[in-house]
């Protein structure tokens, strides 16, 4: 019974990366972007080549050295490297400092074309509520639906790994320090349904199973339910991470787009880690409190 046999070595190595990840958002705090923080973002396409340190020199020089810049590949359009551009994001500036900037830049690239967008800190305050409300309705609505349809145990395990697969995206996101935007939030909602989807699958294969077995029977009863579908959920994350990777390509060579590299790249990581806790982590987890709620049973009918 592989599955039944080695939770706890899932926990134990779930549990080390929770810890892993908690250490780093108290050391590294996640890098939230002008989204959520407020600033301005300056979109630049100078027209001609350019190095990324030519702009950090012109940001040191308007006192910006801690400004974020990215570069910006063009769609292709039969030209150079050149057609591309890049992305300056820092704090909200002054309009007399965010004009002086936007004047040296021109002075060093005189045919270049910016775009400018500028995010308030109430804006950005009042998308990190949004935010933050979005992900805990849908994860109080996914487990009252189950708790009603199912049962509160099968509820508790299937929450457990929701929270599993959200602390594993933002924990990656932490260590590398990756920009967490409004599309972010979206990606991280898509990550929450796909773990779901694939969760209730064998969560349900379970409770079918388990009509008439007896307490005993328990754990192979589980373990079947998970094997029973283990073809399902690998073919069904395989096919997706084929496509998730195929997009981060086109992203990133052919589009340039961070936001979108990032959007990619927060699915593919909540692809894994939920495939993982739907199979290591909710099915043992519902047998695990099961038993414990057996025992108590045991415990209490021998008082």
């Amino acid at each position: 019974m592989f599955f039944v046999d080695h939770r706890y070595k899932a926990f134990i190595f779930s549990g080390a990366l929770m810890i892993l990840f908690l250490v780093s958002f108290a050391v590294n705090g996640l890098n939230l972007g002008i989204d959520f923080t407020g600033g301005v973002e300056i979109q630049v396409m100078p027209n001609e080549e350019f190095e990324v340190e030519e702009v950090r020199e012109v940001l040191g020089e308007a006192g910006l050295e801690g400004a974020s810049v990215r570069t910006v590949r063009a769609r292709e359009t039969g030209e150079d490297e050149a057609a591309g551009g890049f992305l300056i994001r820092t704090a909200e500036l002054p309009p007399e400092q965010r004009d002086a900037l936007v004047e040296s830049l021109e002075q060093k690239w005189p045919q270049m074309d910016n775009t400018i967008r500028s995010v308030g800190g109430v804006i950005g305050k009042e998308m990190t509520q949004s935010a933050i409300i979005a992900v805990v309705v849908a994860l109080v609505a996914m487990v009252g639906y189950i708790t009603y349809r199912f049962q509160f145990n099968y509820a508790v395990s299937t929450l457990s790994a929701l929270m599993h697969d959200v602390i594993i995206v933002l924990g990656v996101f932490s260590l590398l320090q990756l920009e967490i935007n409004e599309i972010f939030i979206a990606a991280l909602l898509m990550v929450v349904g796909y773990s779901i989807n694939d969760t209730i699958v064998i969560v349900d294969r379970i409770r079918e199973n388990v009509k008439g077995g007896r307490k005993k029977d328990y754990p192979r009863v589980v373990n079947e339910s998970v094997f029973q579908n283990l073809t399902r959920s690998i073919n069904t994350s395989v096919t997706t991470l084929l496509v998730l990777i195929a997009l981060l390509i086109g992203f990133t060579y052919f589009i340039g787009n961070m936001d979108l590299i990032v959007f990619v790249i927060a699915l593919i990581l909540g692809v894994l880690a939920g495939t993982y806790s739907s199979l290591f982590i909710a099915s043992p987890m519902w047998l695990t409190l099961k038993q414990r709620e057996f025992r108590k049973a045991s415990d209490f009918d021998g008082g």
